[in-house]
């Protein structure tokens, strides 16, 4: 039967003892896989609530346009001197459709746009090259205005702007810093240490030095009880994030929301309000009440483009730390079509023999790349058996990450000891990262 639960927010929840198999979809690359459940086994499946509205053509050209006609003063003081930062290739945030739409915007009202730069906010992720930055951002944009990859190894285009209360040396792109109009486009949607995505995200980590966030991704933050997924109040993470966001002088921000690979909503205007709003509206949909725990969760990493690599996965997998049995199994299906993707994330996961060497390591010899992933993927594996549905990897850099690799559901089921009449409890989350379970 269907009921509806509430917790901090609202999901659809289908429970039931099994008594035939059981078939539902999981997002996997660009398509779905087939989840069939064994009969005999209680299964939960947790999906989040539908949004009422979605984000037409219609609505992204209103709200930018009316986010402009506000701010129309401080667009003209820019005289141009403009800078847009934009998500890179692993975030679904359309911004082949928001970052046109802004433009043309910003230039409707008489805006020089020959000073205008757009810098893609990697973070410490690999740099994009020109086909990705043209399927990202669309040809006519590339061709038209200055894209810059931000990078964050290269110390000496960056700029000290100040520090904050947790000892983090913000230190940002010089090309954002001296613009005189800062605007930065994103994704709002749950991040498993930061609390939520996008807002002051695109500037911490987004165009911060190595340094700076090293600092913010310390042990000591990641290991934060409130550094998780829904959690802004307390997090130290976000709360640093923001610290320095607001030091950097980020003006304007244009936020979307996305469901079932959908855009459902977009936000645009002065930070910190339209942020909240954008929370507020993702927490609403997100977030699920767990009374007990599960033997084994079933997730994914939301499909294409999230999917994309397995250091990107750890997020997928995270969903299931704090519901799952101690020894049980979390399996995510994750296409991970451009393999491990991070070199520094495999080779501190195939540090040591146990989890547990891991942490130790880390904690003694931070700072280091990748440190982040490996922490809370080691911190996870201490508790449960970590399984990865994946074609595109390769299973023995799998195994000596300290992890399961198969090529289907089925098999994975067979490696968590989920059989007919097994009576395994099982909670399933097709969509990933994007749900927020809480106990």
């Amino acid at each position: 039967m269907f009921m509806m639960l509430t917790g901090c927010g609202s999901v659809y929840i289908l429970k039931i003892y099994h008594l035939i198999k059981m078939k539902t979809q999981i997002p996997y690359g660009q398509g779905v896989e087939e989840l069939d459940v064994p009969p005999g086994n209680i299964v939960d499946i947790f999906v989040p609530k539908k949004p009422k509205t979605s984000a037409s053509s219609k609505t992204v050209k209103q709200k930018i346009k009316q986010m402009v006609k506000e701010h129309a003063g401080m667009i003209e003081k820019s005289n141009g001197d403009i800078c847009v930062l934009v998500s890179d290739k692993t975030r679904a945030a359309f911004n082949s459709i928001i970052v046109p739409e802004l433009l043309r915007q910003l230039e409707s009202v008489g805006t020089n746009m020959g000073r205008l730069r757009i810098i893609i906010a990697n973070g410490l992720h690999t740099p994009m090259n020109r086909q990705e930055i043209v399927e990202n951002l669309g040809k006519e944009v590339v061709d038209r205005f200055t894209v810059i990859n931000h990078i964050s190894d290269e110390e000496d285009r960056h700029v000290f702007i100040g520090k904050t209360r947790f000892g983090t040396e913000v230190k940002l792109n010089r090309k954002y810093v001296d613009a005189r109009l800062k605007i930065a486009t994103g994704l709002v949607e749950p991040h498993f240490f930061a609390g939520f995505s996008g807002g002051y995200k695109s500037v911490l980590p987004g165009i911060a030095s190595t340094k700076t966030v090293y600092h913010n991704h310390s042990f000591e933050m990641i290991d934060h009880p409130k550094s998780k997924a829904g959690v802004l109040e307390g997090n130290p993470i976000h709360e640093d994030i923001e610290a320095a966001g607001r030091l950097s002088g980020l003006n304007l921000i244009v936020n979307v929301t996305v469901s079932n690979g959908r855009l459902s909503s977009i936000h645009a205007g002065e930070v910190d309000k339209t942020y909240e709003e954008a929370v507020d509206k993702v927490r609403s949909e997100a977030c699920v009440s767990i009374d007990h725990l599960y033997d084994v969760i079933v997730t994914s990493n939301g499909g294409f483009p999230l999917d994309r690599n397995l250091y990107q996965a750890v997020k997928g997998i995270s969903v299931g730390e704090s519901i799952v049995k101690k020894r049980g199994s979390i399996i995510v299906l994750s296409e991970c079509r451009d393999g491990v993707a991070h070199e520094e994330f495999r080779k501190l996961m195939e540090y040591g023999e146990t989890p547990k060497d891991i942490l130790s390591y880390i904690k003694e010899n931070e700072p280091l790349r990748d440190q982040w992933q490996a922490h809370v993927l080691a911190r996870i594996m201490l508790r449960s058996k970590i399984i990865v549905v994946s074609r595109s990897l390769n299973g023995k850099d799998v195994e000596e990450m300290k992890m399961h690799k198969v090529n289907t559901v089925e098999e994975a089921f067979e490696l968590a000891k989920v059989k007919k009449n097994s009576g395994k409890s099982i909670a399933v989350f097709p969509n990933g990262p994007y749900t927020i379970p809480t106990l």
